[in-house]
């Protein structure tokens, strides 16, 4: 089973405030003393933080239920109850939490040791030395604490990288990613050898680099769920750079990328707002005649031709795409 879990679903419930305490004050000497009774504690939140060293939520998988502690109770000379212990949650940088009936976007986490709360504990409840006026001088009563929130949420991850490769299954992403990284990603000749996205630092000219992802191919209706389909296009969104990369030997290059473009589209028009950059990749064998006769039937947008066996094109693929994250 792989270890790269980008999709939970998890039950949370904040803490209940503490009531407040009914305390009327005595000593010794004092047998009557008016209201003395403290406030109740906070509940405890439910916070969650960032973490940039973990990269899935695979802890989270089988830890469906979590609870923060009570608030204590108020107690006698205004004494305030504790606040109950918090729980927080580390998650990895890109990570989207929805709340699970409605869908609705509730928050997200994309900075390093950054802290939200997902859920707020209870307020505690006053004690009775706040309710005492001239005409009740020793009230014997407190509010109780407010109840916690509770519900089911998704976590989803989302990752974060410069550029998105986008392509369909089996056309050199892996491949690419290997040669101009340091990543490892499992290279193989067949469909859907990248069920997880690879992420790869592309070192540039001047100690600069930008970050690179090898995400699950596309295919046709990936748009509604086919294949790998909400899995891989999720990731996607986070790019401010698509990389489009179609091999030479596509019977017909143009109409490959406008079925890359029609399923990010259906998926998400907001995708085709992103920079976009077209790479011919397996063009070892290519001469400049069959490059020029490709070059009529390209798409409107910049392109390189490239090999990742022989390096062709590219430190050009890069000084591109340095161009456009710095655009």
């Amino acid at each position: 089973m792989s270890n790269f879990i980008d999709y939970v679903k998890i039950h949370c419930k904040s803490g209940k405030g503490g009531p407040g305490s009914t305390h009327l004050h005595r000593e010794k000497f004092i047998q009557k003393g008016g209201p003395d009774g403290g406030d109740g504690g906070r509940g405890g939140h439910i916070i969650l933080k960032g973490n940039d060293q973990l990269w899935t939520l695979l802890h989270l998988k089988y830890k469906k239920h979590i609870k923060a502690e009570n608030g204590k109770s108020g107690s006698k000379s205004n004494s305030t109850g504790a606040n109950g212990e918090d729980v927080i949650i580390e998650v990895p940088l890109g990570t989207v939490v929805k709340n699970a009936d409605s869908g609705d976007f509730e928050l997200e986490i994309t900075k390093n040791n950054e802290s939200k709360i997902l859920m707020k504990g209870g307020r505690g409840g006053l004690g009775n030395s706040h309710f005492k006026s001239p005409t009740n001088q020793t009230p014997r009563y407190s509010q109780p604490g407010e109840h916690g929130t509770e519900g089911w949420k998704t976590l989803e991850l989302k990752i974060l990288a410069d550029v998105g490769l986008v392509g369909l299954p089996n056309t050199g992403k892996s491949t690419l990613l290997s040669v101009i990284t340091s990543a490892k990603p499992k290279i193989a000749d067949y469909d859907f050898t990248t069920l997880t996205p690879n992420l790869g630092i592309v070192k540039y000219r001047d100690y600069k680099s930008f970050i690179m992802a090898d995400i699950p191919g596309i295919i046709k209706g990936a748009n509604e769920g086919k294949g790998l389909g909400h899995r891989f296009l999720r990731h996607i969104e986070r790019n401010s750079t698509l990389l489009f990369l179609i091999p030479s030997e596509s019977p017909d290059i143009l109409s490959e990328y406008n079925i890359l473009i029609e399923e990010l589209k259906k998926y998400n028009p907001d995708l085709l707002d992103k920079e976009r950059i077209l790479a011919i990749s397996k063009c070892d064998l290519l001469d400049n005649e069959l490059k020029e006769e490709i070059k009529l039937a390209l798409p409107k947008i910049p392109f390189v031709f490239i090999s990742s066996i022989t390096n062709l094109g590219l430190t050009e693929l890069k000084d591109l795409i340095w161009k456009n994250l710095n655009r």
